[in-house]
């Protein structure tokens, strides 16, 4: 199969979410290219810009069994990794699993739970599995965690921990819509349930093939060293106390790989690099107080960054 196909695959499934998430296309491009590298995906807004749509009209286009968990300061680790319960009848413990157990799950304001809790996350986003009492479960493949949070300092939310951070491939803010962009999500509202128009057009094969398809992706020496370079430029900046960590670097890669795919490439160019290094980089970092007296963002920074650090000289063609 040429590259186009794959394109078109991509393609396919973006315009089928479109149709209950307006006017947010590259969302939509970025959260479905974290999922076919198989990362996850960190999305902090305001409620109701969408968020959760996004997450269903996903798991309704790809055919992915998904579950969603409201997080809140009760919820136990065990609610999300699940448990074992002693049978009488069998005389041995039964592993009953928790809501982490699908395709795709919907960790809806994860930072309103407690640390403990957002802590049973790390085991199942880095190696898709649970542990529990010594025993060792797996994930149903494909496997995404998409976690929703408010932004911080909002009441009763709790900072995620940094390694827990570091586990999303992306983090991605929705915004407000623009006003063309609103005026058609009221009409589409009065008209019908968005979702209810979005229909299957991929599934766990297509998935399958997709992610295989990326991963052969073709990238170039100079570009790894080129992504390396910015990398190592957030560990060496004056106004950051903490830098981008090795699997940041590697999520770069990945999903550099899958723009390429999108764009009917089997190459990464660095136009790839940094079109998505803003994503990748920004919760990964953490500021020196210096920065903050300087009321610089990592937004800036890393656009410094990306500015600043040379790119090879690698175009499309």
């Amino acid at each position: 199969m040429n590259n186009s196909y794959y394109a078109k695959q991509i393609n396919d499934i973006v315009s089928e979410v479109k149709k209950a998430v307006i006017g947010k296309d590259s969302i939509i491009i970025k959260t479905l290219l974290a999922i076919l590298c198989k990362g996850h995906i960190l999305i902090e807004d305001i409620p109701g810009v969408g968020k959760t749509t996004l997450a269903l009209a996903f798991s309704k286009a790809l055919s992915l069994e998904h579950n969603r968990m409201q997080f809140t300061p009760d919820v136990l680790p065990s609610d999300v990794t699940g448990f074992s319960v002693y049978n009488k009848i069998k005389n041995t413990f039964e592993f009953r699993p928790g809501v982490a157990f699908c395709n795709l799950f919907l960790a809806d304001e994860i930072n309103r739970t407690s640390s403990k809790t957002q802590s049973a996350l790390l085991e199942l986003m880095e190696e898709k599995s649970i542990t529990v009492d010594g025993n060792t479960y797996k994930l149903p493949e494909p496997y995404t965690v998409i976690a929703t949070q408010n932004p911080i300092g909002s009441a009763g939310t709790h900072n995620l921990p940094d390694s827990q951070l570091d586990r999303f491939m992306i983090k991605l803010s929705m915004g407000y819509p623009e006003f063309e962009d609103e005026v058609s999500i009221l009409k589409a509202k009065f008209n019908a349930a968005p979702l209810e128009a979005v229909e299957p057009v991929a599934n766990a094969r297509i998935i399958s093939e997709l992610q295989e398809h990326i991963a052969s992706v073709y990238v170039d020496d100079r570009v790894y060293e080129y992504i390396v370079r910015l990398s190592a430029a957030t560990r060496n900046h004056p106004l950051i106390k903490l830098g981008v960590s090795p699997r940041g670097t590697l999520a770069l890669m990945q999903i550099s790989k899958g723009i390429a795919a999108a764009m009917g490439r089997d190459y990464v160019i660095p136009d790839d690099v940094a079109y998505i290094c803003q994503d990748v980089f920004e919760h990964r970092l953490i500021l020196s107080s210096k920065a903050k007296l300087s009321d610089a963002s990592s937004s800036d920074i890393i656009s410094d960054i990306i500015k600043n650090v040379p790119a090879p000289g690698i175009s499309e063609g």
